[in-house]
């Protein structure tokens, strides 16, 4: 969930009373947050080498949700930090294991730090960001001042404030060059494209479309776009470069376009790229707002590289893809339930309270079809996966693998889990719905929240089932004392 419901229903309704006013002048810092690449030859990324991927593939997806994501993911990690798996390479902490993350919203400052800094951020994060007020790093007041600002400038809050305070007491300057440096995990940042209606990933593909230089580009511009509430803030500004360095759609996107029966999630997405890429004088900017308008739980990343791809393993390469066991794929879920008390009057809700409603209503019919989406992608991967395996001859299994030894073709699983304050218990549940998305939390209300995150996980069935599965041995007792547990 966004931000809209707790900060800005009033000023957005109180901006339709505004349209009569005469326009005050602008003076927002609207400036795009990225610049040119000089040949797309020269794009940073991840390198996917075969080393990249061991035979346990583990990922998490952090939903929005303002404070309260960012703090239940926090707790999410936290739990995971302190199993131990038995892995090719010895035994080693799941938080080390993670080679997928990605983030919206609130979970995207999580994502983005986690991905910067690994395990040894978790203690930092928690002093340097949770438990701050981050809502000194804008407006959040609904003034009338506020108002003519949202009517003339599109939002209260330029590029100026937001991401200059997470520079100043998080991210300390670093950029996607960092990231790329420190290999994995491989990070998925999401904000969305309010012309497209679609996620806009920060990523290298996205970047070479645009032909723009990702690496330059400061993690907190993209947490920052990622987390812009309509209103509050003003739509982030990408600028298109056209094909000054080469860049081109890839073949997978392009087909996307031309497969009338393809998924309507690729379809649009690639409609986007190839929109921006052959009319770059007239889509000149992509202009962003929050992840969470497009895609809550931040799952789209990984389908939309998974969809439509040339070969049956990719995103992997062959040599990953043939060393894959066991795929553990979270979905974090901050989300509150349905709240208000409206529904025990005659009564509509009041125009004020609509105005928070319909957003939710929208954004929470999203993000569970596309987690379902999510799913069934998953699910092809693997059975597409299981048969690219079992068609190799014995020379290729030996090319790839290096040896024979030890080969079953079909011996890989794909989990796919939403962890979510349900898993927590109900009186853990009542207290996470009650918790408003802000981007502060009181010291009470976050323990509450990290707390939840740790049991919500410690308590999810997936993630029980996959740590007792198969071969893999539990190296510390954390399962082991919570056995009994709901």
């Amino acid at each position: 969930m966004t931000m809209v419901r707790s900060l800005w229903s009033r000023g957005l309704i109180a901006g339709a009373l505004a349209l009569a006013v005469s326009a005050c002048a602008g003076g927002a810092l609207n400036t795009p947050i990225n610049g040119p690449i000089a040949s797309m030859a020269d794009q940073g990324g991840w390198p996917l080498g075969p080393d990249q991927f061991g035979s346990t593939v583990v990922g998490v997806a952090f939903s929005g949700g303002g404070m309260r994501a960012s703090a239940f993911s926090y707790g999410v990690l936290n739990e995971l930090d302190r199993y131990q798996l038995a892995t090719d390479q010895g035994p080693q902490r799941m938080t080390d294991m993670i080679d997928l993350v990605s983030g919206v919203s609130g979970g995207s400052v999580t994502a983005a730090y986690f991905g910067l800094k690994g395990r040894d951020g978790l203690p930092t994060f928690r002093s340097r960001f949770l438990e701050r007020n981050a809502e000194q790093g804008f407006d959040t007041d609904v003034s009338l001042a506020n108002v003519l600002r949202i009517v003339s400038d599109g939002g209260v809050n330029d590029r100026s404030k937001f991401p200059n305070w997470l520079d100043e007491n998080l991210f300390d300057g670093a950029t996607y060059a960092d990231l790329f440096a420190r290999k994995r995990p491989l990070v998925w940042i999401a904000a969305s494209d309010i012309y497209s209606r679609v996620p806009f990933v920060f990523e290298p593909v996205t970047f070479n479309v645009l032909c723009s230089d990702l690496g330059r580009v400061r993690l907190s511009e993209a947490v920052a776009a990622s987390a812009a509430v309509p209103g509050l803030f003003i739509p982030m500004n990408v600028e298109n470069f056209g094909s000054s360095c080469g860049g081109h759609v890839p073949q997978w996107y392009q087909r996307g376009v031309e497969d009338r029966t393809a998924p309507a999630t690729l379809r649009a997405s690639a409609a986007a790229m190839v929109r921006y890429r052959n009319n770059p004088e007239r889509f000149r900017y992509v202009k962003l707002l929050d992840g969470g308008l497009t895609d809550n739980f931040g799952i789209h990343s990984l389908a939309i590289a998974r969809t439509n791809r040339d070969r049956p393993y990719m995103p992997m390469t062959a040599e990953q893809a043939v060393r894959v066991k066991n795929f553990l794929f979270l979905v974090v879920d901050a989300g509150r339930g349905p709240a208000g008390n409206w529904p025990e009057h005659l009564a509509s809700p009041s125009g004020m309270e609509l105005a928070g409603i319909v957003t939710d209503v929208a954004i929470d019919s999203g993000v569970y079809k596309g987690y379902d989406y999510f799913n069934a992608t998953m699910t092809g991967w693997q059975n597409d996966l299981k048969r690219w395996r079992c068609s190799l001859s014995s020379d290729e299994i030996v090319k790839l693998r290096g040896t024979p030894d030890g080969w079953k073709c079909g011996d890989v699983t794909f989990t796919v889990g939403r962890v979510s304050s349900e898993d927590a218990g109900p009186e853990l549940r009542k207290r996470m719905d009650e918790v408003p998305t802000r981007f502060q939390l009181d010291p009470q209300t976050l323990d509450t929240v990290i707390g939840a995150g740790e049991i919500a996980l410690r308590n999810n069935a997936t993630f029980r089932k996959f740590i007792r599965g198969g071969s893999r041995r539990m190296l510390t007792a954390s399962l082991t004392e919570t056995e009994d547990s709901p």
